[in-house]
């Protein structure tokens, strides 16, 4: 039954996408099939073999490793100021994004993740038939964050339609940043974090594409790796790598206050007006969607108010709201939303991309302006469609 209900759960998903879709000639259904198929299998390999469980225990510990030697730094900095068998937060999940920046920034100085980025964005528009741009785009989402992937194919923009302009900015949205996967790691099953990072890139490619359709006759240009190396020598990259780090620390900081303050406002209003607050509607709002995702009935409006956060909201104030049921919940169910948390799917992530473009090109930046709306409803619909696939294999 499981298995029948997250079927059904992706023949809905891309239903809806087909019935949105601004040229229903022009889909490429192949696209979508290999893809989905591709989905399968690496969730399957992933998850239900003993060599996928191995290998995410081999990055798993990896990932830990690398944060252990990032905290060293950190308690060198915040080292006394805590009381014994306390855990901040900031401390504990957010600082550790500096260090996994820099390193980022130094792979990348050293030319290691773009020409990765390259080759298998190459390989992937081989296998599918989709244009070089948005494959390229699809797969460099994995490692960097909205503004640095649009930045990175900064050059190809003028050529880019708006259909294509939808399918990369929501291929940008329905991701997240590798520099903060550390963080994410600390707070969920890291299982489901690096699942989640692979089918999120297909899971766009599939919702935009089906949305927005690419023609035939394209124009391509070389990608050049240039547009992603943005520092002058190693100690630059390292600079710039911790700076950005540090500011994505503050901004998230700042976010959290923000909007962990807000709803706790209009929650305590709410709750004097009406006597329930607004996790209980949003609750009951997305419980059909948890439902077709394959979460159990029982559990689908816990796991609703969950998804309605992230979308007011944040990915890590959905976590953090989410991280207390973890124990209480089926491990079905935490498989699944974990899942669909790890993306920048937000309202915040409309202004964040049509900036970033707005900073390269301001008529595209109108262009994305103009459908912000629907590109955050299509990569909510790519982080559905991951998770309903991470369900079948629960």
């Amino acid at each position: 039954m499981n298995i029948l209900i997250g079927i059904i759960g992706i023949v809905v998903f891309i239903g809806l996408a087909w019935l949105m879709s601004n040229n229903k000639k022009q889909i490429n259904f192949k696209a979508v099939g290999i893809m989905i198929l591709l989905q399968v299998i690496i969730t399957w390999l992933l998850l239900n073999t003993k060599g996928g469980l191995k290998l995410i225990e081999v990055i798993s510990n990896g990932f830990s490793k690398v944060i252990s030697y990032g905290t060293e730094g950190i308690n060198f900095v915040v080292g006394g100021w805590i009381p014994e068998g306390q855990s901040p937060f900031f401390v504990n999940v957010l600082l550790i994004i500096v260090f996994t920046s820099t390193l980022l920034s130094i792979l990348t100085h050293l030319r290691i993740l773009p020409l990765v980025i390259k080759y298998i964005g190459g390989l992937l528009s081989k296998v599918t038939g989709l244009p070089t741009v948005e494959s390229f785009n699809a797969v460099n989402s994995i490692f960097f964050g909205q503004s640095e992937s649009i930045l990175a194919i900064k050059s190809q923009l003028d050529t880019l339609d708006k259909n294509r302009l939808f399918i990369v900015s929501t291929s940008a949205m329905a991701s997240v940043s590798a520099s903060i996967v550390g963080a994410y790691m600390t707070m969920l099953p890291a299982k489901y974090v690096l699942v989640a990072m692979i089918l999120n890139m297909f899971s766009a490619l599939i919702m935009a594409s089906i949305v927005a359709p690419i023609g035939k006759d394209i124009k391509e240009k070389e990608i050049d790796i240039k547009d992603i190396v943005q520092s002058k020598n190693i100690f630059d990259a390292i600079g710039i790598g911790a700076l950005d780090g540090g500011k994505v620390v503050l901004i998230v900081s700042a976010m959290l206050i923000a909007y962990i303050g807000l709803l706790a406002l209009i929650n305590g209003v709410l709750n004097g007006l009406l006597g329930f607050d607004l996790n209980t509607i949003m609750g009951y709002v997305f419980a059909p969607i948890a439902f077709l995702m394959g979460v159990p009935a029982s559990e689908m409006v816990t796991a609703g108010s969950i998804m309605g956060t992230k979308l007011v909201a944040n990915e890590f104030v959905a976590i953090m709201q989410f991280q207390p049921l973890i124990e209480t919940l089926s491990d079905r169910t935490v498989g699944i939303i974990s899942t669909f948390l790890i993306s920048f799917a937000a309202f915040g992530s409309i202004g964040i991309i049509s900036g970033s473009i707005q900073a390269i090109n301001g008529e595209k930046a109108k262009e994305v302006s103009s459908f912000g709306l629907k590109m955050l409803l299509v990569a909510t619909m790519s982080s559905a469609l991951s998770a309903t696939i991470v369900g079948l294999f629960m």
